[in-house]
């Protein structure tokens, strides 16, 4: 009986309703109970806590969250540097150009008919509208933007960096990308052939189009993780932006550099581990690849990220109001000397 206190050393509290409480003092309540709740609250903590160490914070975006209304969640922790380096589906940096350009997206119904909304030129993200010729306009905008850009290779963070300095001129709201390259965030997009920004490019005759350095950007993210002090990684979904930022230890590993594993992780996802996927693959398997620390502070929250983000930066905000936080180097004009190969 006696090896049951080593088990039994903090009871559930349960939620006293509180007319008025802000969100900050919800979320921080909601850490003494447990299930989704709990796994907010600890998120909330382990982010607070990578902002005051030092960390460089690694964030993945995947799924259609700018159409969905997250925009200026994204915006915000660029402005402030909640967030050091930016990962993010091709899909969700064209909706931003969208939105940035001064066009919408429309809330609609996942019930409607499809047919008649590709009659009517509308395209729906579950309950979401958007008019495919206002896209068209952002087709047009990067396909123009490529066209003025010097014939060489770019990494995608050079190429959304540039293109970040002339929405900032011509945009008429604040994007990710724009408010990206004026924090000095860098932007990567591995999978940016997947994507209307692809699309836009390819429609170009001819041979000579605008061709990515996708293996800079895999250099470039794994410098930037082999010399940061720590490293912390935020996770919206998974695919392709979570796996390319797991993978910079496995690639400073192999290129002799000391790492150890992301020290801080949190994602939130609405994915299950046991169909084998990505975006529902658990901290504790991504240990095994040497990709997170043996002794991390990581949490999954298991939940719509249009739920739960919000209220996660919503109550860091307030948390970190009157703290200023000490930047991370993330000058990457000195970052292309790779470390001696390992079988070399």
């Amino acid at each position: 009986m006696a090896d049951r206190k080593k088990y039994l050393k903090k009871t559930v509290k349960p939620v006293e309703i509180k007319a008025g409480a802000n969100v900050e003092d919800l979320v921080r309540r909601m850490g003494d109970t447990a299930f989704q709740g709990r796994n907010l609250s600890t998120a909330v903590d382990i982010w607070e806590e990578m902002l005051k160490t030092r960390t460089t914070i690694f964030f993945g975006l995947a799924g259609a969250m700018v159409p969905a209304g997250m925009r200026e969640v994204l915006v915000f922790l660029l402005k402030n540097r909640y967030i050091d380096c930016l990962v993010s589906t091709g899909a969700n940096l064209f909706h931003d150009i969208h939105e940035t350009l001064g066009r919408y997206h429309w809330q609609g119904s996942h019930q409607m008919s499809d047919t008649d909304l590709k009659d009517v030129g509308i395209d729906r993200i579950y309950d979401v509208f958007a008019v495919e010729e206002e896209f068209n306009i952002a087709d047009r905008y990067i396909y123009e933007f490529a066209e003025r850009l010097e014939a060489r290779p770019y990494t995608t963070r050079e190429f959304l960096s540039l293109m970040g300095k002339d929405l900032s001129k011509k945009g008429k709201a604040e994007g990710i990308v724009t408010a990206a390259y004026k924090a000095g965030v860098p932007i990567y997009c591995p999978a940016v052939a997947d994507s209307s920004i692809g699309i836009s490019l390819a429609l170009k005759n001819g041979p000579d189009h605008l061709i990515f350095d996708l293996i800079g950007d895999v250099k470039e993210t794994a410098e930037l993780a082999a010399r940061a002090k720590a490293t912390g990684v935020i996770y919206v979904g998974g695919g392709t932006p979570k796996n390319f930022i797991q993978q910079t230890e496995v690639t400073a590993t192999l290129q002799c550099k000391d790492v150890e594993g992301h020290k801080y992780a949190i994602q939130v996802t609405a994915d299950a581990p046991h169909w084998g996927g990505l975006s529902g693959c658990t901290f504790e398997e991504a240990q095994s690849w040497g990709k997170i620390a043996k002794k991390s502070s990581h949490t999954t929250v298991n939940s719509d990220a249009t739920i739960a983000l919000p209220m996660i930066v919503t109550a860091l905000a307030t948390r970190m109001k009157k703290y200023k936080r000490a930047l991370p180097n993330m000058d990457l004009k000195s970052s292309n000397k790779v470390s001696k190969r390992i079988w070399e």
